[in-house]
């Protein structure tokens, strides 16, 4: 599937460029605008915040929303333009480009998938604007009142709904994690950023209708504020996530558990938790609580040997895990994550899904690790032994899959 995205995709850019280049660029000081605006909104972009191995939808919205408003652009100054499909997919794929450059030559590039659904959707929204503009058809339908602005939400709501779409079959495609939850997270997503790149395009396209091109600077500048705010929080975000992390070696610094265990059991669970369906904020909640869930060891006068604590009688593992809880509570992380690291050890019928998880991850580590050469097939052996009090049968069997997927 990403070999067609990125087929359709790469063709009509191609296409379009060489359309554009024989028979010329219409209207040079709009393209020229708007290829710049695009091209500024890609050197502002920020990196993308990690959740679980994914990365932010739309790392540059000043970016998306200019290249919205070009493809949806019908007159300029109160003179109707005569930009095509392809001279829009032309400009927009050459600004994106170019202003990517600088973050390719940095080694931070956008990704495939970011490029394939820029063009694409951008492609998608012209084709559904541009010819019935220029024909004329629009006007004779809906005139230039509340019914056009109507129209223009329609087309915009389209064409989240097509990104979306889009965007989960490109991960699902890369990952091979379950397609309904993606959709689900990228629909979710619309609510935000997406919702608030769609309404910026539509209000440039109108204003520059009316003002002409000095209405770009005017809309653009609040949204490339806010874009270079959301570029500091994800730092933050990031920085947060390495302070976890940090917090989580100690007890293998301190020589509680072996080096390694608690990512181990992070990406495991993360992976699982994927493949049962948990949202986002479900897996930013689990992949803090697996990275701490030994932390309560660092409590104990004498280590476990070789950190097993799926070895230990349940009241041991449910006092440790209490322990745990505490400590996490006096970080500053979030409650929900103290309350996933306190139940890890509880009963599985009382536990919620993310302990769970977590359970079954951090036992199938511990497992493998002491089984020898065939570690992999007796811990998952154990754990399915293990169904009737210890371990979920459904999170197992998740856990046999992703451990078949070699992660």
């Amino acid at each position: 599937m990403i070999v067609v995205a990125a087929g359709a995709a790469g063709a009509l850019a191609v296409y379009a460029l060489g359309h554009t280049l024989w028979y010329g660029v219409t209207e040079r000081g709009i393209a020229l605008a708007f290829g710049i605006l695009i091209a500024v909104g890609e050197l502002a972009r920020w990196g993308g915040r990690r959740v679980s191995g994914a990365v932010a939808r739309e790392p540059a919205p000043l970016g998306a929303a200019g290249a919205l408003a070009y493809a949806l652009l019908g007159e300029s100054g109160g003179r109707p333009t005569h930009h095509g499909v392809l001279q829009i997919i032309a400009v927009v794929s050459a600004a994106t480009l170019a202003g990517a450059v600088p973050h390719v030559a940095t080694g931070g590039g956008p990704s495939p998938d970011h490029l394939i659904r820029r063009v694409l959707t951008v492609g998608f929204a012209a084709v559904c604007f541009q010819p019935l503009y220029n024909s004329g058809e629009l006007q004779d339908l809906v005139g230039l009142g509340p019914l056009y602005a109507v129209w223009l939400a329609v087309v915009l709501a389209l064409t989240a709904l097509c990104d979306a779409v889009l965007s989960a079959v490109l991960i699902r495609a890369r990952t091979h994690w379950p397609y309904g939850p993606l959709l689900r997270d990228e629909l979710r997503a619309l609510v935000g950023i997406g919702s608030a790149v769609g309404a910026t395009g539509a209000v440039m396209a109108l204003a520059v209708a009316v003002v002409g091109l000095w209405a770009l600077p005017v809309f653009s500048a609040p949204l490339l504020l806010t874009q270079l705010a959301f570029r500091r929080y994800a730092a933050v975000r990031t920085t947060y996530r390495q302070t976890i992390t940090s917090l989580a070696r100690a007890t293998e610094i301190a020589g509680y558990t072996p080096a390694g265990h608690a990512r181990r059991v992070a990406v495991l669970s993360c992976a699982v938790g994927r493949d049962l369906g948990l949202s986002e904020a479900d897996l930013t909640v689990l992949e803090y609580a697996a990275l701490m869930h030994d932390i309560g060891q660092l409590s104990l006068v004498d280590p476990i040997p070789a950190g097993a604590t799926a070895l230990l009688p349940s009241a041991e593992q449910r006092r440790i895990a209490l322990l745990g809880g505490a400590v996490v509570r006096q970080t500053g992380v979030p409650s929900d994550v103290a309350v996933v690291v306190e139940r890890q050890a509880d009963p599985y019928r009382d536990q919620p899904l993310t302990a769970r998880i977590i359970r079954t991850a951090n036992a199938y580590d511990e497992l493998s690790r002491l089984s020898g050469p065939s570690g992999v097939l007796t811990a998952l052996e154990r754990l399915r032994l293990g169904t009737g009090h210890d371990y979920h049968p459904q999170v197992v069997e998740s856990l046999s899959r992703v451990v078949g997927q070699g992660v």
